[in-house]
């Protein structure tokens, strides 16, 4: 089976709102900027250029390069680095939690969207540079979503209590983990450079954000990707005059909400749902939310509180305190960044659309939405066992009672199908409807009442012959269910369920260069790509 593409809307695991977006629905216009191809780049780089500013650009590389610390960086990264000082460089952005050893599979498929997408644009606009951004959900507080990963069929997890931002979590406790994993993935060559990627990240850095970054440089070291820590002090006073308005004005709960509504209205989900405020404040092992009673601001579940002048003064003199939510944090990115494009899966997406008028309002260009590459990593050898059950791939994205139904019929030997049956039924009733009308009301009822009886008679019938069926050709549906198993674990697309190392055990390096050579992140279809 050679590598191919599938429509999204084709999967059956994509939102109507990002298959109606992809197909440019001319309903969902008014949710964004521009979008995703080459032509539309032009435009949006006239757009930044007019407002991103010379300073900004020497402070955004100078806390880049503070952030990175002693890491060893590639030729490639510290040139793009230093390239985003000119008023000629934009960045393409990805952004993804600190989840442990990666989390699920699409991490890499995100990182290299932006990769792929920077090299394209360089190619087509020469007098431009673009760099691929990883921007790390440090100020996230879930801990309860990054601190594990699936490794063959079972939870990998770093048990231990947590509260604040995740970014500033010890990596306490991760030796241990380093241990199960050396068991788990034995002493091949593969093998033992995967705990070298886990330890020299987890055991050799105090922090999870410094971790984090160490491991994703060292993976995509050759690749000039940069790797951006929102949580910084001297980028969060670029930030000071959107939370100033949002703690006074309530701003984004207002434009938010009437852009949602209009969403809504058309018949999508709302994704996030916007708060008056839309910020936390941050100290060591507290992320909680700012809330606003008459005229007073409290930290949701503390004792801490300010009176209006008071916070004013806390977010000017400490500005690294105050931490954007969800919807506000694309925000602050676009303000630090000169982005062009924001890469990211449905999920952000959604949330994306809820936000374009409050950018209008307060006058920061929206970025270009993309949505980042989605695969299927295809073993050859259950390719050639699919090839051998006579089934497509697209097959296998379909749930699995209806995979199981439409195999056994194209298999049977034996016609599962009780339409002729139930037409000659029909027929044989039209005459007694004839008949009942010459007679009264009630046996014209009595005929209706059996054509519905015998023809579930029928519909019964044929149930139970797919059923008998399928207990005949169990041996072959077996084999195909094992197959969709293995593909679409916990019948989920693969890429939000398996860990990276799974493939990489067996691949290695080659992993991470056929997924370069093919990812494409402008093609509006998810990839299918045999191993």
């Amino acid at each position: 089976m050679p590598n191919h593409s599938i429509p999204y809307k084709n999967t059956g695991y994509f939102s109507k709102l990002i298959c109606d977006y992809l197909a440019e629905d001319e309903s969902l216009k008014p949710f964004y900027n521009r979008f995703p191809n080459l032509e539309n780049f032009k435009h949006q780089i006239t757009e930044k250029q007019k407002t991103f500013t010379d300073d900004k650009r020497h402070l955004l590389a100078k806390r880049i390069m503070l952030q990175y610390g002693d890491n060893s960086l590639s030729q490639s990264t510290l040139s793009n680095i230093d390239l985003l000082k000119e008023h000629t460089t934009f960045t393409i952005t990805t952004g993804h939690q600190l989840n442990l050893f990666t989390g699920p599979l699409y991490f890499l498929y995100k990182i290299f969207s932006a990769i792929n997408l920077a090299e394209k644009l360089n190619k087509e606009y020469h007098n431009h540079h673009f760099v691929p951004i990883y921007w790390m959900a440090t100020e996230d507080h879930d801990f309860e979503e990054i601190n594990y990963f699936n490794l063959f069929g079972k939870k990998v997890k770093w048990d231990r209590e947590a509260s604040g931002a995740v970014g500033e979590l010890s990596t306490e406790g991760l030796e241990e983990v380093k241990q199960q994993l050396k068991k788990e993935f034995g002493e091949s060559e593969n093998a033992k450079k995967l705990i070298s990627y886990f330890s020299d990240a987890y055991t050799k850095h105090d922090n999870l954000a410094d971790a984090t970054r160490y491991l994703a440089n060292s993976m995509f070291y050759h690749h000039g990707l940069v790797i951006v820590d929102g949580n910084d002090a001297a980028l969060k006073k670029c930030f000071i005059p959107y939370a100033e308005k949002e703690l006074t004005e309530n701003l984004s709960f207002k434009k938010v909400s009437k852009t949602t509504e209009n969403l809504t209205n058309l018949g999508f989900s709302e994704q996030v749902h916007p708060r008056e405020i839309n910020l936390f404040y941050l100290k060591e092992n507290l992320r909680e939310r700012i809330v606003e009673q008459e005229g007073k601001f409290y930290v949701n579940e503390t004792d801490i509180s300010f009176s209006k002048e008071e916070i004013l003064k806390e977010l000017y003199e400490n500005p690294q305190r105050f931490s954007p939510n969800a919807l506000l944090r694309p925000l602050y990115q676009e303000e630090i960044l000169p982005n062009l494009c924001y890469i990211g899966g449905g999920g952000e997406l959604a949330y994306w659309f809820q936000l374009k008028d409050y950018f209008n309002t307060v006058e920061v260009p929206f970025p270009i939405l993309l949505l980042r590459n989605s695969v299927l990593l295809f073993p050859k050898m259950l390719s050639e066992k699919l090839e051998k059950l006579n089934t497509e791939i697209e097959e296998l994205f379909l749930h699995q009672h209806e995979l199981i139904t439409r195999h056994t019929y194209k298999i049977s030997k034996i016609a599962i199908d009780f339409s002729k049956q139930k037409d000659f039924l029909k027929q044989q009733f039209k005459d007694l409807y004839t008949l009942a009308e010459k007679t009264d009301v009630s046996f014209l009822g009595a005929v209706g009442a059996q054509e519905k009886k015998q023809l579930n008679g029928l519909d019964n019938l044929e149930k139970r012959l797919l059923k008998a069926q399928k207990r005949n050709l169990s041996d072959e549906l077996d084999r195909l269910r094992a197959i969709q198993n293995q593909l679409f674990p916990n019948q989920s697309l693969q890429e939000r369920q398996l860990n990276f190392s799974e493939f990489y055990l067996e691949y290695g390096e080659e992993l991470m260069d056929l997924l370069k050579e093919n990812l494409n992140p402008l093609d509006a279809n998810f990839t299918v790509l045999e191993l």
